[in-house]
C-alpha cells in the first residue's frame, strides 16, 4: 500500500482539527482504515468496510490486555465518584493546605509531579494516581485542569522510560535480547537513561512550568479563562480525607503486590495491565466498604453513584476503544513499517539517530501508541548498530524518546485519553495545550541527537 497507509490517520487527526470532534475523527479512519484492508484483499467489496470495522471493535475488545484497559477505564469513574461524593476530596485538600504541604501553586505542582514520578511502575497508574489526588488542589489554587492533565502525562511516560524498572523496561529488554549485540541488553538499555534527551528535557520542562508557575500558548489561555470564570466550583463538604487517601493508597500498595505477583517475584516482570485493573477494583471495593461502614451512603446510594461516575467517563471509555481498534488496523495496513522507512537507506551516518528519533515520532504520532513504535522501530534500528557500528545505547535511546513524543502531540493516542480521564480534562483541550510544550521538546532533542551523533560517531 505504500503512502496510501498513512491516510486512515491524516483522516483522524483532519477531522479532529476540522470538527473538534474526536469520536466521529477515530469512526472515520476507522471506516478508511478497513476499506483499504477490503481493497487489498481479493474477493471483499468496499461495501463490506462498516462490517468489517464493527468486527474489528470485537475482535479488539477480544483481546484479554485491552479489555482489562477499557474495565480499567470505566472503574476509574466509580472510584472517582466515590471519593468525590463522600467528600473525601475536599477533606484531603483542607488537609494538605492546613499542614502546609499545599500552600501554594508551585507546592501543588511540586507535589502533583512528586506522585508521578513515586508511582513508576506503571505509566496509567502514574497519571490515574496523581491525577486523581490533585484535581482539588488545582481547583482550589484556581488552575487549569490542562496544566494539570499536561503535568501528569509529561511526567509519566519520562520517569517510566528513565527508570526501566517497570513493565517499559521488561519489554524494551525482552526484545533487544534476541538479538546478539556487542554489550549486554542490560547495559545497553541502562546507558540509554542519560541519552534519552527527549524524556530529561521534558521533565526539565515540567520542572520549569512548576517552580515559575508560568504558562505559555494555549495552556496559558486555559488558565485565563479559569480565572475569569466567575462559576462557584462545586465542592462537596468535607467529611474525612481518609475516604480518598486509603482508596489510594490501596490502589498503589496493592499494584505494586500484583505486579510482583503476576511477575512471579520479578518486579519488572510482572503485567501492567493485569495489575492495573486488580488494584483499581480492589480500591474502588475498599472505597465502598468505607462509605457504606461509616454510613455515608446507603448501597443503593453507593451503587447510584458508582454508576454515574462510570457514566461520566463512557466518552472517553469510547475514544480509547476506538484508538485501540485503529491501531489494530494500522498495524495490518503496515502503516509503521512504511512510516519506518523515512530512516532511509543512503542517510548520512550522522544523521541516522536523529531520523530513527523522527520516524518514532511520526510513527507514534500516525499510530496514537509508543510500545508499538518501540515495536517495530528496535528491529529496524538494531540492524543499523550491528552493520554501521552505531552506539547501542544512542540508537535505543532515540528510537524510545521518539516514541513518547509522538503520542505526547497525537490526539489519537489512547494515553493521552487516559490522562484526560485522570486530570478531568477535556482531551482536545489537553493535546492542544500540551502540543506547543512537545514540540519545544522535540526539537530541542532533535539538535542534541546531531551534535550526540557528530561527537560520538563523527
Amino acid at each position: 500500500m505504500d503512502w496510501v497507509s498513512v491516510i486512515p490517520p491524516l483522516v483522524a487527526i483532519f477531522v479532529v482539527f476540522w470538527k473538534k470532534e474526536v469520536i466521529m475523527a477515530l469512526l472515520m479512519a476507522v471506516l478508511c482504515s478497513e476499506a483499504l484492508i477490503a481493497f487489498q484483499a481479493a474477493g471483499q467489496h468496499l461495501v463490506l468496510a462498516p462490517i468489517n470495522s464493527i468486527e474489528r471493535v470485537i475482535d479488539v475488545a477480544a483481546s484479554p490486555g485491552n479489555t482489562r484497559i477499557l474495565l480499567f477505564s470505566v472503574l476509574v469513574g466509580a472510584l472517582l465518584a466515590y471519593i468525590r461524593d463522600s467528600g473525601g476530596v475536599t477533606a484531603t485538600v483542607n488537609w494538605l493546605i492546613g499542614k502546609g504541604v499545599a500552600k501554594s501553586r508551585r507546592q501543588v505542582g511540586g507535589l502533583t509531579m512528586f506522585t508521578g514520578i513515586a508511582v513508576f511502575i506503571e505509566s496509567n497508574l502514574s497519571v490515574l494516581t496523581a491525577g486523581i489526588f490533585a484535581r482539588g488542589l488545582f481547583d482550589k489554587f484556581n488552575m487549569s485542569r490542562a496544566r494539570l492533565a499536561y503535568i501528569i502525562d509529561s511526567t509519566s511516560a519520562p520517569v517510566c522510560i528513565l527508570i526501566l524498572l517497570n513493565g517499559w523496561g521488561a519489554f524494551v529488554l525482552g526484545m533487544l535480547d534476541t538479538y546478539e549485540l556487542p554489550q549486554s541488553s542490560v547495559s545497553i538499555l541502562w546507558g540509554s537513561v542519560p541519552l534519552n534527551f527527549y524524556a530529561l528535557i521534558t521533565l526539565a520542562i515540567v520542572v520549569y512550568t512548576i517552580v515559575k508557575d508560568k504558562v505559555h500558548g494555549p495552556m496559558a489561555r486555559e488558565d485565563d479563562l479559569q480565572a475569569q470564570s466567575e462559576t462557584p466550583l462545586e465542592t462537596t463538604p468535607a467529611t474525612k480525607a481518609r475516604f480518598m487517601l486509603i482508596p489510594l493508597f490501596t490502589m498503589v500498595s496493592s499494584m505494586v503486590g500484583f505486579m510482583f505477583w503476576t511477575g512471579n517475584g520479578v518486579l519488572a516482570e510482572g503485567s501492567g495491565s493485569k495489575s492495573v485493573l486488580y488494584a483499581t477494583v480492589l480500591a474502588t471495593a475498599v472505597a465502598y466498604l468505607l462509605l457504606i461502614s461509616h454510613r455515608q451512603f446507603t448501597h443503593q446510594q453507593a451503587v447510584k453513584t458508582g454508576f454515574k461516575g462510570m457514566g461520566e467517563l463512557l466518552p472517553l471509555v469510547t475514544i480509547v476503544l476506538l484508538s485501540l481498534t485503529l491501531g489494530s488496523s494500522l498495524k495490518i495496513l503496515g502503516t509503521g513499517v512504511f512510516v519506518s522507512g523515512i530512516v532511509g537507506e543512503y542517510l548520512p551516518v550522522v544523521l541516522i539517530v536523529p531520523m530513527l528519533f523522527l520516524a518514532g515520532a511520526v510513527m507514534s504520532f500516525t499510530t496514537g501508541t509508543s510500545w508499538g513504535t518501540f515495536a517495530i522501530l528496535i528491529p529496524i534500528g538494531v540492524p543499523l548498530i550491528e552493520t554501521l557500528g552505531l552506539p547501542p545505547s544512542l540508537v535505543i535511546a532515540a528510537i524510545l524518546g521518539g516514541g513518547i513524543f509522538g503520542d505526547h502531540c497525537s490526539p489519537i493516542s489512547d494515553t493521552s485519553a487516559v490522562s484526560s480521564i485522570a486530570a478531568g480534562c477535556d482531551l482536545l483541550t489537553h493535546v492542544r495545550t500540551q502540543l506547543p510544550y512537545a514540540l519545544v521538546a522535540g526539537s530541542l532533542t532533535l539538535v542534541a541527537y546531531v551534535i550526540a551523533s557528530i561527537v560520538m560517531i563523527g
